[in-house]
């Protein structure tokens, strides 16, 4: 292709990657997470209708109404986070609890000679719900929240500052509230280093587990359907599933992360291809899937490793497995690391058969000129794209876009992520090859999936069989 359709697609899909970001960003949000903020900021409401109704009793309500502006921040930030607005409500909230506290703690709460400043330590939680935020999603607004929180509790725990209108409250109730302040406080302060620890050791633990998940016979392998543009089932991709003994089934989501963190990707992936190629063996002999491709994902750090090559030939050996039958996946960021080395090692392989896809094309930003020179034999489109493309004009430009380099490079095309009949239809239409996604069928153990293939490929039933088993022939429209 010219220089600058490659030049044009590439803005379109830096573009494209940018818009998605923060989508993608969201649907990482850790609903614990929200749990615990909504948690917050009921406390914080219970603690401000405590003192409202404390002082209203006592008929102070130059103290209670004060209380009541608290609670209502509270609420306010529990509803945002209700609606899903969760950097907006804890932007929102804590600017205000800033305010609130110090303006507090400046009018009502002066130190004396035997009760000293209290309402300050709050601040202290507010600064370190920021620094939890700050890791979930680091900005500098949040940076100058928490350096305001800290700067604020400095100054109000060393001066005995207040403002000249300043009320302060009777020192017989000061005197219980330092008390309650202290220890709620600190509480919550227990509470915050609490979670953060149980944020850092978590995903230890999980990959402990996972290492012993290899040895102890918790993996397998699903597999979802590939299709021709005749719809006929022509291969599938291996994914794998995690079928851990007290929790049921972690999806690849939870656990893949922290083995990339881990370096445990290497043994999964020997264990992927290992088992994909002893299936593809127990496949040979059937007359339908002896047919089938295999397709299996490669990370970065597998692929890198000096006896990739050696380990992938010898898998193939030992299970007497034809090489033409495996699709290694790989995504962009295999691909940019080493191209030179990358090459050789495509080039290595395919020349015994093997085959190769781009997985997840166009998330990863990064120039198309490699495209030129990688022995590549299949593009995939990320489901991301097939999901935008009936949804704007720019979208199915993308997708159009996508196919045509794809085509022009004279490479097989598949589309990830088909959920609608007419996402298939609008696909087609473009040019596309081959399909994949829930529309076809999802992820399944082997023995369904090879049950589904067997389903797929029997011939129709003729007339007279139609009418010699109707009751068979209700029982399938029933299950249709």
């Amino acid at each position: 292709m010219p220089q600058r359709g490659d030049q044009t697609c590439e803005k379109m899909l830096a573009a494209t990657h940018q818009s998605t970001a923060p989508q993608a960003h969201a649907e990482k949000q850790s609903n614990r997470l929200v749990l615990a903020y909504q948690a917050a900021c009921v406390l914080v409401m219970a603690i401000g209708l405590l003192w409202a109704g404390f002082f209203a009793w006592k008929q102070l309500w130059t103290f209670a109404i004060p209380d009541m502006i608290l609670v209502l921040v509270a609420a306010v930030g529990w509803w945002l986070l209700k609606s899903g607005r969760l950097n907006a409500a804890l932007i929102v909230t804590q600017l205000a609890l800033l305010i609130f506290i110090t303006c507090y703690a400046l009018t009502f709460d002066p130190p004396t000679a035997d009760i000293p400043r209290n309402t300050h330590l709050f601040l202290l939680d507010i600064a370190l719900l920021g620094y939890i935020n700050h890791l979930r999603d680091s900005s500098k607004i949040q940076l100058a929240i928490i350096a305001a929180c800290l700067c604020a509790f400095i100054v109000l725990a060393s001066t005995p500052y207040v403002f000249p209108f300043a009320q302060p409250i009777s020192n017989e109730i000061r005197a219980n509230g330092v008390w309650v302040n202290s220890i709620l406080a600190t509480a919550i302060l227990c509470g915050g280093i609490y979670a953060i620890q149980r944020e850092f050791t978590r995903p230890k633990g999980l990959a402990l587990e996972l290492r012993n998940a290899v040895r102890n016979d918790e993996m397998e392998l699903y597999f979802q359907p590939q299709i021709d543009h005749a719809g006929t089932i022509h291969g599938a991709e291996a994914l794998l599933r995690w079928q851990h003994p007290q929790h049921g089934q972690i999806p690849p989501g939870d656990f893949i992360p922290v083995a990339e963190d881990a370096g445990l990707m290497p043994l999964l992936g020997g264990w992927v291809l290992n088992e994909a190629c002893r299936t593809l063996a127990l496949w040979s002999d059937d007359p339908v899937l002896g047919k089938l491709t295999l397709a299996v994902n490669v990370s970065a750090s597998q692929f890198q490793l000096e006896d990739f090559e050696s380990s992938v030939l010898e898998t193939l050996r030992i299970h007497r497995v034809d090489p033409t039958r495996l699709k290694l996946e790989l995504t962009e960021s295999v691909l940019v690391q080493d191209l030179g080395s990358t090459i050789a090692k495509m080039q290595s392989l395919r020349a015994t058969g093997i085959t190769f896809a781009l997985d997840d094309f166009g998330t990863g930003y990064s120039s198309l000129s490699y495209l030129r020179r990688l022995p590549l034999d299949q593009l995939k489109i990320d489901r991301s794209f097939v999901q935008e493309s009936l949804e704007s004009q720019r979208g199915a430009a993308l997708v159009k876009s996508i196919v045509q380099l794809g085509i022009d490079l004279g490479f097989v095309v598949l589309a990830e992520g088909i959920e609608t009949p007419d996402q298939h239809t609008f696909l087609l239409a473009c040019g596309c090859h081959e399909f994949q996604g829930y529309f076809f069928g999802r992820p399944v153990p082997e023995a369904a999936f090879a049950a589904h293939v067997w389903q797929a490929a029997a011939p129709a039933p003729a007339q007279g069989a139609r009418n010699q088993a109707p009751a068979a022939r209700t029982k399938r429209a029933a299950r249709g």
